[in-house]
């Protein structure tokens, strides 16, 4: 199967999508639909996105997103530390607190733009530094365990980036011992991202079993954060366990995602993937292609294998057309996403999880 491994990456539509509030959720097509409002979720994930945009770009417009979507994570954050998810389009929210993979999400995304202190103003950054702080106390507490992996993930970034941890006082006197102390503890920091993975990595040693390496009974949505995650937690704890987990689970999961044509086919949303049962074929959605290619990525960087690169490939050429359709989900008129890949044909429909997905995994294959 050919397939133009690079395509022309467009960034005016995901600016397209998101107004002074944030990046809408849905579409009708290509045109925003108010009715379904905003998440939390997306605006996090869109943070990431503008991140890497902005790393590449240097732009006064892609830095214009990632105030707004930092604003829109400001916004909601409970004065307890939580993060609410959804909000209609009159700026209200209509929960007290999102899931708690949207608090996992959120903390992912603080992380990431965090990691990235070298180009980001530091007003920004302060801010993300208050929200991550605020969220804290809630980290242990989470038992989903793509949440904790999110978190894993987030708090990593923190940890891998020294100057993340501490506020930037560009005009001022640095704050004491004891305030630096009392935020972003690196300490603490690392003891939840132990505590989680050794979580996650005994999950997986209860559950797995009968040629089954997995953390649960099935295989639905985010899979591949559960292994990325481990590998992120390896690089910090160094216990092999955590990485042997890695690498096994993400095998497994290369084993039912990667078919013997030679293309990536993810696990179908219409009912997933049961304990010896069959994948459900369709839908296959964008985001898992981006959710694997970064976990691939780093597969192949922790454990210096080169055959993740060659995945992470096949994950971002799914985008291209290299699929279970031939057909390629962008939009080569606007650079959309199309909704994933359903029964009859392509999700004509171009929601803001899809173009997110599809920029974050362009702007890793071909700009890091």
């Amino acid at each position: 199967m050919e397939v133009e491994t690079i395509l022309k990456y467009k960034s005016d539509y995901l600016r397209r999508l998101t107004d002074d509030t944030g990046i809408f959720q849905h579409t009708k097509f290509g045109v925003p639909d108010r009715s379904k409002g905003y998440t939390t979720d997306d605006n996090a994930r869109a943070l990431i996105a503008a991140v890497l945009l902005y790393k590449n770009s240097k732009d006064s417009v892609t830095l214009d997103l990632i105030h707004t979507y930092i604003s829109f994570i400001h916004h909601a954050q409970n004065t307890d530390g939580n993060f609410r998810n959804f909000m209609d389009y009159n700026r209200s929210f209509i929960e007290d607190s999102g899931s708690e993979d949207c608090q996992g999400r959120t903390l992912w995304a603080l992380g990431f733009a965090l990691s990235h202190s070298s180009i980001l103003p530091d007003n920004l950054l302060n801010t993300c530094r208050y929200l991550m702080n605020q969220a804290l106390p809630h980290i242990h507490a989470l038992g989903s365990p793509r949440a904790g992996a999110y978190a894993i993930i987030g708090l990593s970034y923190l940890i891998d980036t020294p100057d993340a941890l501490t506020y930037s006082f560009p005009y001022l006197h640095t704050p004491s011992t004891a305030e630096e102390k009392a935020f972003l503890p690196r300490a603490i920091i690392i003891e939840l991202i132990e505590q989680i993975a050794v979580r996650l990595h005994n999950q997986y040693t209860r559950n797995k079993g009968n040629g089954w390496n997995w953390f649960e009974n099935s295989l639905t949505y985010g899979n591949s954060m559960l292994p990325w995650a481990l590998l992120k937690a390896f690089r910090i704890s160094n216990k092999a366990s955590l990485k042997e987990t890695a690498k096994e689970s993400l095998d497994f999961l290369a084993s039912k995602t990667f078919s013997k044509e030679g293309y990536y086919k993810p696990i179908g949303s219409h009912g997933w993937l049961l304990r010896d049962g069959t994948a459900a074929p369709y839908d296959e959605q964008p985001i898992e292609a981006c959710e694997m290619l970064l976990a691939c990525k780093e597969a192949a960087m922790v454990l210096q294998d080169s055959a993740y690169l060659k995945q992470a490939a096949l994950c971002y050429e799914w985008y291209a057309g290299r699929n279970s359709i031939n057909t390629p989900l962008i939009d080569p008129q606007t650079g959309a996403c199309y909704d994933g890949i359903h029964s009859t044909g392509l999700n004509l429909n171009q929601g803001s999880e899809s173009i997110i997905s599809f920029s974050i995994a362009h702007l890793v294959m071909h700009h890091e």
